[in-house]
């Protein structure tokens, strides 16, 4: 009989050191009954879709799943569609410290850079 072998699944979003570091970060001081957080793109903002990365409590049935050393992190599945591809880091400086993502099936940002368009 011929075995036949699984590929593996590449993420749908590549996570940076630094944005590990962040979710570990997050889970330390996670609220109780958090399981992990979830990155969803909520419609929002003048372009049409927004990042949201939010502490979850339960797994969704379609949500992609990524385990990270410092705890789990959770795609929305409704979201994984305009996030293929895309890479998540996480940024600080003395003004701003936040997520952010270069995703290659955005076609448009607002002039903020908080919302997107695919």
């Amino acid at each position: 009989m011929t075995e036949t072998k699984i590929r593996q699944r590449p993420a749908a979003v590549n996570l940076t050191p630094t944005a590990e570091q962040r979710i570990a970060d997050l889970m330390e001081q996670a609220p109780e009954g958090a399981i992990g957080v979830r990155l969803s793109t909520p419609r929002r903002g003048c372009s049409g879709l927004a990042y949201s990365v939010d502490y979850v409590t339960q797994e969704q049935a379609f949500d992609e799943k990524i385990e990270t050393p410092g705890g789990v992190f959770y795609i929305d599945g409704a979201s994984v569609l305009y996030l293929i591809g895309s890479t998540m880091d996480w940024q600080e400086d003395d003004f701003t410290a936040g997520f952010v993502f270069q995703n290659p099936n955005a076609k448009g940002a607002c002039g903020c850079g908080e919302s997107f368009t695919v």
